[in-house]
């Protein structure tokens, strides 16, 4: 989905036209479909309807308000100022649209952010233990509470070998992952970018991905898409297909 196109002058003319029930037969039947057809187109008219209600429910208040606060005593007075406060409400009304909009549309694009990652992002299966060596047992003792899901574990261990070797791929990559998982995307980042660099490394790929992935959950959309260009998994595709 193209996030200049989340909220447009022409979007919300047509979802009103949707809810008032103006629209054509052809054209409210291509409508529905699409929604049937497309959770996110669906939820971004959800979301729009919302924006709409909340607009008419604000210029009802300001209505209210002005009745309320400038009744007049005399009728002649009341119809002298009428018009005068009917394009006031329209100025305060147009202001609210201006800044409801502005803010749902970061909402928005925020919010699809977020539901995409959501739906693309579950961390590495990791490696075997069963094998390991006992040379590597520090590392396959961390991979264990890796899997088991205690990453603030697999991390502290993991921090260790890293400063003992801190151009290892492996390890970076098992903490650039188990960061993300536990919502330390900066530090995700900073890890996976190291054996992002390294094209040699088995692990290349998924480091990319997963760059990808921590972009997007900090909302940085550009930097997102490169990194998953740049990945040759078909998941990085079909993630690419949601954004582009």
């Amino acid at each position: 989905m193209n996030t200049n196109n989340n909220i447009t002058q022409e979007l919300l003319e047509t979802v009103e036209r949707y809810y008032n029930h103006t629209m054509t037969a052809d054209e409210r039947i291509m409508f529905e479909k699409k929604l049937q057809q497309d959770d996110e187109f669906k939820t971004l008219v959800e979301d729009i309807k919302s924006l709409i209600l909340g607009i008419e429910t604000q210029t009802l208040k300001e209505k209210l308000d002005a009745f309320h606060n400038d009744m007049p005593i005399q009728l002649h007075a009341e119809k002298a100022s009428s018009k005068a406060r009917f394009f006031n409400i329209r100025k305060i009304a147009a202001a609210v649209v201006i800044l409801i909009a502005i803010s749902c549309f970061w909402w928005i694009n925020g919010s699809s952010n977020d539901r995409l990652y959501n739906k693309f992002f579950s961390p590495d299966p990791g490696l075997p233990t069963t094998m390991s060596r006992s040379d590597n047992f520090e590392f396959f003792d961390a991979m264990v509470n890796y899997k088991k899901g205690d990453y603030k574990l697999a991390i502290t261990k993991w921090g260790k070998l890293q400063e003992k070797e801190p151009d290892n791929d492996t390890i970076n990559y098992f903490l650039g992952v188990a960061n993300l998982a536990d919502n330390n995307t900066n530090e995700a980042i900073s890890f996976l970018q190291k054996t992002a660099l390294r094209p040699e490394s088995v692990f290349h790929n998924d480091a990319e991905y997963y760059l990808g992935l921590a972009h997007l959950k900090n909302n940085n959309r550009q930097e997102a898409i490169k990194f998953l260009k740049l990945s040759n998994t078909e998941t990085s595709k079909k993630l690419l297909e949601k954004l582009d």
